[in-house]
């Protein structure tokens, strides 16, 4: 007798969510045979296959399984009883046979079922659901003859909760397999909230749908329980909150998968729960055996919520749900052993160098002592790897006597504090670091020897403190004190020192003995295994060989280091460690090589930097390549805005920033006057003014700005008479870059006199060095008279590929901005200084009613900088409210 409640398909709910995804993986496509959907229990997998056969039009048998259909003559009997139970005619013979043979004859009454649906050629679909009970190796063996002779018409679905034992590999191959595993079965954030708000009719808001979907992972049978689980009685305006229960869903866990498993596997997954990532070695360290690899295999292929992390089966993790409800059955059964491998597990990941997750552990289970101690050991390491923020953290765990009455503590504070930027806790702790040194090594302390390895990192703290404050000469004394003393500690600090060296030589206008310290900390800091500081170093080397003119040496430079950091300290779990000097330096020579893909490409991490906040100088740094390399694609009120930002930065932070950034002003006067904003750019020579900058490097930028703009002011000798020192000095401090553009502002002012010989022979002469050292956007930046001027030099003509990728660049630049026909935009030019694009666009705003906080919204803007905009607007329309405004602009012909 067979039970013929097992040949029906599960009911499906109107309700309930649709997933045509899936549906549309399940449809039979020649040449397929097979359907293979795997997943641990509690993912939907019955639900989804329900769902897929109750829109199906081909003849349906369906098969739910047990644990009593794992005999090769009673499963066999129950695949034919489901396809007859379809309608399916001539299965007879077949159904005889399989009744009345031994068990070694059942292949004859297999090959009968396979003559009969040949003979038929009717389409059919036969499921076979919860196919994990079924494990019998006859079983397996037949069912694999079954499928390799299956006919075209027959489709074939299993269901289970791990991947059967049959010739998948050679199915694959012949393209007559589907398979769907927990990843595409899991509910999307979409499908999850379909499923809260619709089938579960619980109005859930956005938020809450995202947050329970990142928690279970679109783990159906979770997401059930926690809906079923009701609300927790908080209510938010009036509406009930639901929130996971734990309980619930430990419970599944327990009864319908842990209990159901072998009690070696059991002990196996209750001594590995206590780690968020896992590997062979690590659970080997925590059981004390030698087979975890063959366990953690095992689950992967049995789908127990083991997640592998890597393509080399060596790092998993377990599902968090999963593993939550494990360590409460580990908590409630052998607490004692859980606190063991706690232990053990933080010994190897301590050891192994995973410091943060056993740092992680160690607050966990409010281990302050080995906190303290993993601190000490690891803490400088961690923050020169990028990792100052969670360092301060951690710290700000341990109770107050663990941390007040540690010098290497407190000195890692302040480490952390220097690299957060939050300076104005540091000179406080440096005292009571220093009282608590002096007190140690009079009371004849233990740790008394280290206190001249401490005192050496004091000064050297003091010494970027005075570079903060303006006082050069303390932070240059300081430091240099620092290096002798190294010589008599065994500290690593010397990456660390050169480095502030290398930026008191870089803010003198001392390129080549910066140059040197730099290189200096890029060596060190691979000896001493400091990443960030190799960043930083490497970046600010290949700025200075960029201002020195060797575009190639500052590419070289960078590829170089980036190379050694990730080849020594990728971490696929952790963010690329990023350095703004190198990423901006890369931004500015793939600019410059005219790439700006590639130089986007770079710009891209420093922008998601920006967004979430960071230290003043480097936000500087970014806004300014940001804003040049808008400048040369010519979008000049996107570079404007980025440049007007820096310098309000600039202004109003100038106390926390430890260098010289780039000479913002500068840029943003050569956009106002790229833009045809001549009198902003008045303006500012005249309310900033050049040589506001303590870089001597800046202080030429802005000299030379100055004197482009006397030059658009037709002042054609002040800008010659304003020139020369500029060039003078450029050429022999080694500013190549700056001497190149230079050279092109007295190019500039020569054919302004007439003198077009001598222009055309600094042309070539520049062009002849410009380009051997890379420069391309240095020359197309230029205004359209020197451009045109430049395309007839012979040196242009008859070059090799950097010429005629200059000599492209520029007749394409020549093309953009050319005259415009006669009767374009006539209202704007009767304005004695034009809008921009920018402002127009503002106007139009406003003639549409939106108040500045929409403008910036719109715009995607600070409102700050609509201000500037309108304040810009009134100036040039001679007005000085909206209404007159939009009447001047209506008058002009500007609006309609």
């Amino acid at each position: 007798m067979l039970l013929t409640t097992k040949f029906l398909p599960p009911a499906t709910d109107p309700r309930a969510v649709q997933r045509p995804r899936l549906i549309e993986m399940l449809e039979p496509t020649p040449p397929k045979r097979l359907n293979l959907m795997v997943a641990p229990a509690g993912y939907g997998k019955t639900t989804a296959v329900g769902q897929w056969c109750a829109g199906a039009t081909e003849r349906l048998a369906w098969l739910s399984l047990d644990s009593a259909d794992n005999e090769p003559r009673r499963f066999w009997q129950y695949v034919a009883g489901s396809l007859a139970h379809s309608g399916l005619d001539g299965l007879e013979e077949a159904q005889r046979t399989l009744s009345q043979a031994e068990v070694s004859e059942l292949d004859g009454g297999v090959t009968g079922l396979l003559n009969a649906l040949a003979a038929s050629s009717e389409p059919v679909l036969l499921v076979l659901d919860d196919f994990h009970a079924i494990r019998n190796r006859t079983i397996l063996r037949q069912l694999a003859f079954f499928i390799d002779y299956l006919p075209a018409s027959v489709t074939i679905t299993l269901t289970s909760r791990n991947e059967p034992e049959l010739p998948l590999a050679r199915w694959r191959v012949r393209h007559w397999l589907s398979e769907i595993h927990p990843r595409t079965l899991a509910f999307s954030e979409q499908e999850c909230g379909h499923f809260f708000r619709d089938f579960m009719s619980l109005a859930l808001s956005d938020d809450e749908i995202r947050s329970l979907w990142q928690t279970t992972e679109g783990w159906a049978a979770a997401m059930q329980l926690t809906a079923l689980s009701g609300t927790d009685g908080s209510s938010d305006g009036g509406k009930p909150t639901v929130k996971l229960d734990g309980r619930h869903i430990s419970d599944y866990v327990l009864t319908e998968i842990l209990d159901n498993q072998p009690p070696a596997l059991c002990q196996f997954l209750l001594d590995t729960a206590t780690c968020t990532r896992v590997c062979g070695s690590l659970c080997d360290h925590i059981r004390e055996s030698s087979d975890s690899q063959d366990y953690l295999e095992r689950l992967l292929r049995e789908n127990l919520f083991l997640v592998p992390l890597d393509d080399t089966n060596t790092w998993f993790r377990y599902h968090d749900l999963f593993r939550e409800a494990l360590i409460q059955r580990a908590s409630h059964q052998a607490p004692h052993r859980l606190d063991q491998c706690q232990a053990r597990a933080i010994d190897w990941l301590l050891a192994n160098d995973h410091v943060q997750e056993g740092i992680s552990q160690q607050i966990l289970r409010e281990d302050w002592e080995g906190l303290a101690s993993a601190l000490t050991q690891h803490g400088n390491a961690l923050i020169h790897a990028g990792f100052h923020l969670p360092v301060l953290e951690w710290l700000d765990h341990l109770p107050d006597r663990w941390l007040h009455d540690s010098p290497p503590l407190l000195m890692l504070q302040i480490w952390g504090l220097y690299f957060a930027n939050r300076v104005d806790r540091i000179e406080p702790l440096l005292g009571e670091l220093e009282d608590l040194l002096d007190r140690q090594v009079a009371d004849s302390h233990p740790e008394a020897e280290g206190a001249l390895a401490l005192h050496s990192e004091i000064s050297l703290i003091r010494s970027y403190l005075a570079r903060i404050h303006n006082d050069e000469k303390s932070a240059s004394d300081l430091t240099r004190q620092v290096l002798q003393e190294l010589d008599h500690t065994r500290i690593p600090l010397k990456s660390v020192t050169y480095y502030g060296l290398g930026l008191d030589c870089f803010g003198q206008g001392d390129l080549v003995a910066a140059a040197e310290a730099l290189r200096s900390s890029v060596q060190h800091g691979r000896i001493e295994r400091k990443p960030s500081t190799v960043l930083s170093s490497g970046g600010l080397l290949a700025w200075i060989q960029y201002y020195q003119g060797d575009l190639d040496l500052a590419l070289e430079t960078c590829n170089d280091i980036r190379h050694w950091v990730d080849e020594h300290f990728y971490d696929p779990q952790q963010p690329r460690l990023i350095s703004c000097w190198q990423q901006s330096v890369l931004t500015e020579i793939y600019r410059e090589r005219n790439e700006p893909a590639l130089a986007q490409t770079h710009l891209s991490p420093l922008l998601d930097h920006l967004k979430s906040g960071t230290e003043p100088g480097q936000h500087i740094v970014i806004q300014y390549v940001r804003g040049h390399l808008a400048f040369s694609e010519g979008r000049f009120e996107e570079a404007i805005d980025a440049l007007e930002d820096a310098e309000a930065v600039a202004r109003r932070r100038r106390e926390q920033i430890v260098f010289d950034p780039p000479a913002c002003g500068a840029l943003l006067v050569r956009c106002l006057l790229a833009s045809n904003q001549l009198a902003r750019a008045r303006h500012w020579l005249e309310a900033e003014g050049p040589n506001r900058s303590g870089s001597p490097l800046n202080q030429l930028h802005e000299t030379l700005v100055a004197v482009r703009v006397l030059l658009a002011d037709n002042r054609v000798d002040e800008a010659h008479n304003r020139l020369r020192p500029v060039l003078a000095s450029a050429q022999q401090r080694g500013f190549h870059q700056l001497t190149l553009e230079a050279g092109l502002v007295q190019a500039e002012i020569l054919l302004s006199c007439q003198q077009e010989a001598e222009a055309d022979g600094i042309l070539d002469a520049l062009l002849a060095n410009g380009l051997e050292a890379g420069f391309l956007r240095l020359f197309a930046d230029t205004p359209s008279r020197l451009q045109t001027r430049l395309l007839a030099r012979a040196t242009l003509i008859r070059g090799g590929k950097r010429a005629e990728a200059l000599c492209r660049l520029l007749e394409a630049q020549t093309a953009r901005t050319a005259p415009v026909s006669e009767g374009t935009d006539t209202a704007n030019s009767q304005l004695l200084e034009p809008l921009s694009q920018r402002e127009r666009e503002v106007l139009e705003l406003i003639h549409q009613g939106l108040a500045n906080k929409d403008i910036a919204a719109t715009m995607e803007v600070a409102a700050a900088t609509v201000k500037a905009h309108i304040r810009n607007l009134y100036g040039k329309l001679a007005v000085g409210s909206r209404t007159e405004a939009l009447a001047r602009a209506r008058e002009l012909g500007l609006l309609e």
